[in-house]
């Protein structure tokens, strides 16, 4: 990570465990991975804008002027967000499927109050389904302390099963309107380093520039959705909605942000369908739809490299593990190559094409994320951050085993029975 600068940050940084530091150090270097290297698929002269153009869908309007950066795991993405938390003046907008009262989230929560307590305006909107271990006192506890946190639609079976399994899947931390933090990482110590939780592999985008406002936007949007009735909303829209107001330039980076699971999904396709050179996607959790798997079968078939990073079995959801292999075949036989992940759980949601396009955020490639959840992904066509999540996605790699078709089609007949049952209720999964 980057170096830090000035007192302040080293008094922050003495405020957060060992652990969950920013590395000072350069890492020393990683394995390229058995995924190959190519050339840049378009001359450096190119603009972004044509870029946009070529891999996103004409209704996405990308935002300019942003500057990101990809942060990797907990180890990397916590220490950024508590550090941007306890700097806060004006405002904290947190929103996550899982705010866990274990250590990190003890962590979190004690720098929510403490923002709360000097006069920062502090929104949590936590998923009462995704968070249900959590102890209802800490958040209690929290409200005490200032902090306006409430729960997205708690758990009752009177409001049907549409309702109780529509959830919100988002990852949002925008504060003062000016930084920006989304990917696949919740407040739980299942992303904190080894010694101090379980470090499932995940990514998280830092963003700086407009595209924090069309996030804060979404925020806001939910939470008025969720706690103001018709009445209110209706008068809101007749004397006018006071929104944040974008901010300025931070960078070259164009990013569209996307709240409709659909979009998110159609970005995908399009990316895909316009491919050149290669197609890398990380997927923590991944049942594909038919039309997935013939955009993946197509760009296979047109020479262009397909390779996927999954679990390897040790997935939080090892049913879902199941449903996934039932694909193998047809996707290995179309030469698309398949990683799993050795490391613990793989929870990414990833995907750059031709190292220019690609998508950070919380849809998953699976029938929840993309018929129920609330999600929001972060796209962007930029060919040095395509260049850094590329080069992620071949580190990551080296940690894998790459699937052989041959050896699959032997594995034991209770796994072939298992992944057809599966894969019949894939849907529900």
């Amino acid at each position: 990570m980057r170096e830090r600068r000035g007192e302040e940050i080293g008094v922050v940084e003495q405020q957060i465990p060992a652990g969950l530091r920013p590395v000072r150090s350069p890492e020393p270097a990683r394995s390229p991975g058995p995924v190959p290297e190519h050339g840049p698929v378009w001359s450096p002269g190119v603009s972004r804008m044509l870029l946009a153009r070529y891999y996103l869908p004409r209704r996405h309007t990308t935002l300019q002027g942003n500057a990101c950066r990809l942060l990797r795991d907990g180890v990397e993405a916590y220490p950024e967000m508590l550090e941007a938390i306890r700097r806060a003046r004006r405002s904290i907008r947190l929103e996550t499927y899982m705010f866990v009262t274990d250590t990190v989230g003890e962590l979190f929560g004690q720098a929510l109050a403490e923002a709360a307590e000097r006069g920062v305006h502090v929104k949590v909107l936590y998923d009462a389904v995704g968070s249900w271990t959590s102890r209802r006192s800490f958040f209690e506890g929290l409200r005490q302390r200032g902090v306006d946190v409430r729960a997205f639609k708690p758990f009752s079976l009177a409001r049907g099963l549409r309702y109780l399994m529509r959830r919100d899947h988002r990852k949002i931390l925008v504060v003062d309107g000016t930084v920006a933090f989304t990917g696949g990482v919740n407040i739980a110590a299942h992303w904190a380093p080894e010694g101090q939780g379980v470090a499932w592999r995940d990514d998280v985008l830092r963003i700086e520039g407009p595209a924090v406002h069309e996030l804060e936007r979404r925020f806001l949007a939910t939470w008025r959705m969720m706690f103001q009735d018709r009445l209110s909303r209706l008068q809101r829209r007749i004397r006018g909605t006071h929104v944040p107001v974008p901010g300025p330039r931070k960078g070259d980076v164009g990013l569209a942000v996307l709240s409709s699971r659909r979009s998110i999904h159609r970005a995908y396709l399009h990316a895909i369908q316009r491919s050149r050179r290669s197609v890398l996607i990380a997927a923590g959790y991944f049942v594909p739809d038919r039309r997935m798997v013939s955009a993946l079968k197509d760009a296979a078939k047109r020479g262009v490299e397909v390779s996927l990073l999954l679990n390897g079995g040790k997935s939080d959801h090892p049913f879902l593990e199941h449903a996934t292999r039932a694909f193998y075949e047809t996707l290995l036989g179309a030469g698309i190559r398949i990683f799993e992940w050795q490391r613990g759980v793989l929870h990414a949601k990833t995907a750059v094409v031709d190292g220019v396009w690609g998508t950070i955020g919380s849809f998953n490639l699976e029938r929840l994320s993309l018929a129920f959840n609330h999600e929001v992904n972060a796209v962007f066509a930029d060919p040095r951050l395509g260049r850094d999540l590329e080069d992620s996605f071949r580190t990551d790699c080296g940690d894998c085993r790459e699937v052989d078709l041959v050896a699959f089609r032997r594995r034991p007949l209770w796994q072939k029975a298992v992944e057809r049952v599966l894969y019949f209720f894939r849907k529900v999964l």
